[in-house]
């Protein structure tokens, strides 16, 4: 599967942003989906992830509340809606899928190429 992700900017504290993610392929509900970032000097991380459906979901401990994954299975994409965001969300957010639900890097096989997000204080 084939990823291409959209949506990064530039935001204000407090502000919103609503980040896609276009799967190629007739087989995008075979996937878990998830949404990672990485900061500059850091590691990636994950962020959340939805399960084949869209039925279950999990999130970082850090967007919980403020970040909401769901997906279009009709329109293979997912999408990442950003809410509440803090200077502390500056990164490049990909995503990615696996063929298991989990949070785990290194379980995603496939990556899309990454959007900026850069929030101002």
């Amino acid at each position: 599967v084939q990823l291409q992700a959209s949506g990064g900017g530039l935001v204000q504290a407090g502000g919103s942003l609503r980040l896609s993610c276009a799967a190629s392929g007739r087989t995008f509900r075979r996937y878990v989906m998830g949404w990672f970032r990485q900061a500059p000097g850091k590691e990636r991380e994950f962020v959340a992830a939805i399960s084949w459906s869209g039925g279950s979901t999990l999130y970082a401990d850090s967007v919980k509340g403020r970040f909401t994954i769901s997906r279009d299975n009709a329109k293979n994409t997912v999408y990442l809606q950003m809410s509440s965001l803090k200077p502390v969300d500056t990164a490049v957010y990909y995503c990615a899928a696996a063929l298991d639900y989990t949070t785990l890097v290194a379980a995603y096989g496939y990556w899309g190429q990454g959007t900026q997000v850069t929030v101002s204080s």
